[in-house]
């Protein structure tokens, strides 16, 4: 357990893992990490959520997330709007799912949210602290920023990470076995590792302010003579975001634009006065592009917008972010367990850093479609066009929404007949009990934060019972039949990761064993 004492007039804290950050990305992996079994501390400067509305949409996957940790009775219904865009073409984001479209969600709801879950769940939250330094003290010669060896193996042996944080009351020295940085696009870990973060800076900008006291017509991505408008009007509140073409992005420094240049932005593209108006809130937002080479260097890692920086073009990045801490909190918590061996980290890496790939470069093409003068006109009518046609639709709204992502689980020394659902997540579907009981969804059933082997032929499996049975601290065993129109393979099975996505499917033990290995580590002797 995490244990706090003094030495003169430092706090000393001792914990599995440090986590930088209590955004949305920090604060859902802190839950993950308990509900994994890991001690966790999490230190942020702030002294609360976040009371500036700037996120404000959830997509398909993440409200599956949430529902799989019995999360959403707590978030109520938001409004749900099926429209959504890319680069500003009107795109309908509507795919088979518990929760499709995208859900209207302000930020500071979604970390009060999980802010209480995970300190239901015990997690130690630090306001007020701000890193200072970190070591990380690997006792493994030899390994390169990622933490591989010479051979490419991950791990970094013994040792952990040790941070220096001063608090409200002074001084706090914070031993974790991992650190995980999840402080945002201006990361301080990432600074202080020295992390390669290649990319480009803003070239455009965005500027974007919340005023009340103005009537202002609603705009949806309204592309003028001079400019990109925007605007929309809830609970006496109007969001007014700007871009003025050929405008190149402001050196600011960190500071945020004053209301004035907003309201002269706005006025050259849309003639429209709204300086009578009150801001309650401005900020800019350019269209930079930066990855790190490496998720992990070694016990140090990074998810959340301290991993990429991108525009927040169709409200993909706190999405991103939050989809990050999911895929690393078991994996993180399983290694310090010592039930998983630390090469499962690697995979963090290896399917996150892919993902991110793909939505940096999503949103770099919307980005010239959105921000780009008349010369992109002839592009964007053609996708218009071309999302009309089978397939382009779904294959962009899986993209947006998260539905689409589907992870290579089997590795690369594995080539197997694919199976239809291996890699890609669990669908939300009915399950009918196989010996009494009441019908239950496949979401319910990952509520304990385990892994899953799901038997869908209803006889009990045996056999899959019986290969599984050393797993069982980690891997739950359920033997139901699906509902009958559902879209789940009947005399089949699942592997299922905590995370929701699967690991292995067949209708026999023939890899079952090895997929458990992989993904729930090797057996003890004596187990």
């Amino acid at each position: 357990m995490t244990t706090d004492h003094q030495d003169t007039d430092t706090t000393i804290l001792d914990t599995d893992v440090l986590v930088v950050g209590a955004g949305p990305a920090g604060l859902m992996l802190a839950t993950e990490l308990r509900l994994g079994g890991a001690e966790v501390v999490v230190v942020d400067q702030r002294p609360g959520p976040t009371t500036e509305s700037r996120a404000s949409t959830l997509h398909a996957r993440t409200m599956e997330i949430l529902d799989s940790r019995g999360l959403l009775d707590e978030l109520g219904t938001p409004p749900c709007e099926p429209r959504g865009h890319f680069g500003g073409v009107p795109l309908d984001l509507t795919l088979p799912s518990s929760h499709p479209g995208q859900w209207k969600v302000a930020q500071t709801r979604t970390e009060e949210l999980l802010q209480r879950r995970a300190a239901v769940l015990g997690a130690d939250l630090r306001r007020r602290h701000q890193l200072l330094s970190l070591e990380a003290k690997n006792e493994g010669a030899g390994r390169d920023e990622a933490g591989r060896d010479e051979a490419g193996r991950g791990g970094v042996g013994r040792g952990g990470v040790e941070a220096e944080a001063i608090g409200p009351y002074g001084p706090v020295r914070i031993r974790a076995g991992y650190l995980v940085g999840c402080d945002g696009e201006d990361s301080t870990v990432r600074r202080l590792v020295r992390a390669p973060f290649p990319g480009r800076d803003a070239a455009r900008e965005l500027l974007r302010a919340d005023v009340s006291g103005v009537e202002v017509a609603d705009r949806r991505f309204q592309r003028l003579e001079h400019g990109l408008a925007i605007a929309a009007t809830r609970e006496g509140v109007t969001r007014v975001m700007v871009h003025e073409f050929g405008r190149p992005a402001a050196e600011r420094d960190g500071a945020e634009p004053d209301f004035a240049e907003v309201t002269d932005v706005w006025k050259r593209v849309t003639g429209e006065d709204i300086s009578q108006g009150t801001p309650l809130w401005v900020n800019a937002f350019g269209d930079a592009n930066r990855q790190l080479a490496h998720y992990r260097h070694g016990r140090v890692l990074f998810a959340g917008d301290a991993a990429h920086r991108q525009m927040p073009s169709g409200g993909q990045a706190l999405n991103l972010g939050v989809q990050d801490a999911f895929n690393l909190g078991w994996k993180l918590a399983a290694v310090v367990r010592g039930s998983a061996g630390e090469d499962l980290l690697d995979t963090y890496h290896s399917e996150r850093h892919t993902v991110g790939r793909q939505v940096l470069a999503n949103i770099r093409a919307q980005v010239e479609l959105l921000l780009g003068g008349p010369e992109v006109e002839p592009a964007r009518a053609l996708l218009t066009e071309l999302v009309a046609l089978d397939g382009v639709r779904e294959h962009l709204a899986g993209m947006i929404s998260g539905l689409g992502i589907r992870y290579d689980v089997e590795g690369p020394e594995i080539h197997s007949d694919e199976h239809p659902l291996l890699g890609r997540r669990l669908p939300d579907a009915w399950l009918e009990p196989a010996e009494g009981g009441v019908r239950r969804r496949t979401t319910e059933l990952l509520r304990t934060g385990r892994g899953l082997l799901l038997s869908l032929d209803g006889d009990g499996a045996p056999a899959l019972r019986a290969m599984a049975a050393p797993w069982s601290d980690r891997v739950a065993f359920v033997a139901d039949r699906p509902a009958a129109d559902g879209p789940l393979p009947a005399g089949q099975a699942l592997l299922v990761r905590p995370d929701g996505y699967v690991a292995w499917a067949g209708s026999g033990p023939a890899g079952l064993a090895r997929a458990l290995t992989r993904w729930f580590g090797t057996l003890a002797a004596d187990d």
